[in-house]
């Protein structure tokens, strides 16, 4: 069981390292982790992402400032911790003010595939897994 723990983290690890590769060869006009971010969470977390959006007056809490994520966390980056508030699913999740991204994908793969056979899980790890890399780059040094 320990073993198939570690094969997933170093998958996951490993699959977001690919990721930000290959975001980072096609420059930021195809920046799929920057897109993501300024349509769904610049508007509460701010387009720096400092948690100064132009919704975050009107949330019960205030958003988080998502650039000291790794500072918070004794200088790592915590991804999984961050996909999982992302996605939704886990205890992680936050308020119920956090919509759930990860249920909102499906729907928008289901949405932009119609008919076409597709992967739904696919879908939603490639957007998140772009989001989190964003978030990583966000980070203050």
């Amino acid at each position: 069981m320990a073993g198939s723990k570690f094969s997933r983290g170093t998958l996951f690890v490993a699959a977001l390292a690919f990721c930000g590769a290959s975001f980072a060869q096609q420059g930021a006009t195809k920046d799929l982790g920057k897109r993501e971010y300024d349509s769904n969470c610049a508007s509460c977390h701010g387009a720096d992402g400092k948690g100064n959006g132009p919704y975050n007056p009107y949330l019960k809490r205030s958003a988080p400032d998502l650039t000291t994520l790794a500072k918070r966390n004794g200088g790592v980056f915590p991804i999984a911790r961050v996909y999982q508030t992302i996605e939704g699913a886990g205890a992680e999740h936050g308020s119920s003010e956090m919509p759930i991204w990860g249920q909102d994908y499906k729907v928008k793969a289901g949405e932009y595939y119609m008919e076409t056979p597709y992967d739904p899980e696919v879908f939603v790890r490639t957007r998140i897994l772009a989001l989190v890399d964003y978030l990583n780059r966000l980070q203050a040094k």
